[in-house]
């Protein structure tokens, strides 16, 4: 028996950042993300040979170590090691397997800002509970796959990627002390969505941002009291409420008047958010006619959200391409299903 999963990333629409602590723990935060047709995989197979394995499919990278309860840390895939030892320890009483394979992929690089580490966590930790049988709900999910990634592995991060990938579909979330979470989910009109997706163009910058310095500055931010970064966070988080409204009722010129506000106000987060050739991506397709733009994740580089009219959307994607050659155009649709899982025979 094999078992596979996957779970969708995500696009953070508005809110990015209040998400994080300290900030979400003192104000509250906000976010309005979306998932997409982009995936993070897990399989789960059983091998006669006595061995744990581990493949990460996109990056190339495999480690292999003899069946036991719990695997050490070692500096290779160290976060599989993570999920397996949670897995084993809460849903197999502990008891090593016979042996398996897991093996994983995610459709976009790494450090996209679309959520795909946390994605990866879900995916995984999806096809261990159905591996072992053991029923998780959507909250349970999430809440697992934030523990694992923050406490178990340490690396720092917010909460949105986690409840993105295991609910799916459009969400309103409100964070608050001591990692209470609310996820609202959203009914936007099918014409909405349609012309979101005709409207939105991914374009991948082809380079890798260090999302833990940023969160890490942010964090230093509020707890310095920063006021022009915690004013910053306010907007955004005031952006989040106005993003879904605009949804709800359709308001497409409401919804690129918050993508333009966001822009200004998550650069005032932290000073390594944008940098000079962003700055160039976002001029650029300005001039070939995109109403707006945002970047998605932490920021830095990965992946820029832009918003243009669906006619007039080769002529931006080419004048992307044209002046910066290190780039990828994306295609974007909206996908309304969180994480799953199944088994082959």
């Amino acid at each position: 028996m094999i078992v596979r999963s996957r779970a969708p990333l995500r696009l953070g629409l508005a809110g990015g950042g209040t998400d994080v602590s300290p900030y979400c723990d003192e104000y509250g935060g906000a976010i309005l993300n979306a998932t997409i047709g982009h995936y993070a995989y897990a399989s789960i197979e059983p091998l006669d040979t006595g061995a744990i394995q581990f493949n990460c499919g996109d990056r190339e990278q495999s480690a292999e170590y003899e069946c036991a309860p719990k695997l050490e840390p070692d500096g290779t895939l160290d976060l599989y090691k993570y999920v397996y030892n949670f897995a084993i320890r809460q849903y197999n009483e502990g008891k090593a397997p016979r042996g398996l394979r897991v093996t994983t992929r995610v459709d976009v690089p790494v450090g996209s800002g679309l959520g795909g580490s946390s994605t990866l966590v879900v995916a995984m930790l999806k096809a261990f509970a159905e591996w072992l049988n053991y029923p998780l709900d959507d909250y349970e999910l999430a809440q697992t796959a934030y523990r694992i990634e923050r406490n178990d592995a340490g690396l720092k991060g917010g909460h949105q990627d986690q409840y993105a990938a295991a609910f799916g579909g459009f969400n309103f979330m409100e964070f608050g002390w001591n990692g209470r979470v609310l996820v609202n989910p959203l009914r936007i009109k099918a014409s909405v969505v349609s012309e979101l997706e005709a409207s939105t163009l991914l374009y991948y910058t082809g380079a890798s941002r260090a999302s833990a310095e940023i969160i890490a500055e942010q964090a230093r931010n509020v707890e310095t009291g920063n006021a022009d970064a915690i004013h910053a966070m306010h907007q955004i988080k005031l952006e989040a409420y106005r993003m879904k409204e605009s949804l709800l009722r359709g308001d497409f010129c409401l919804l690129h008047e918050v993508l333009r506000t966001s822009w200004e106000a998550k650069k005032r987060m932290a000073s390594r958010i944008v940098d000079e050739r962003i700055e160039e991506i976002y001029d650029r397709a300005i001039e070939a006619g995109a109403y707006c733009a945002r970047i998605s994740g932490a920021g830095g580089g990965g992946f820029m959200i832009f918003l243009v009219d669906p006619m007039r959307k080769d002529r931006v994607a080419d004048a992307l391409r044209n002046h910066d050659r290190g780039g990828a155009v994306y295609t974007c649709s909206f996908t309304h299903m969180g994480a799953q899982a199944w088994r082959l025979k």
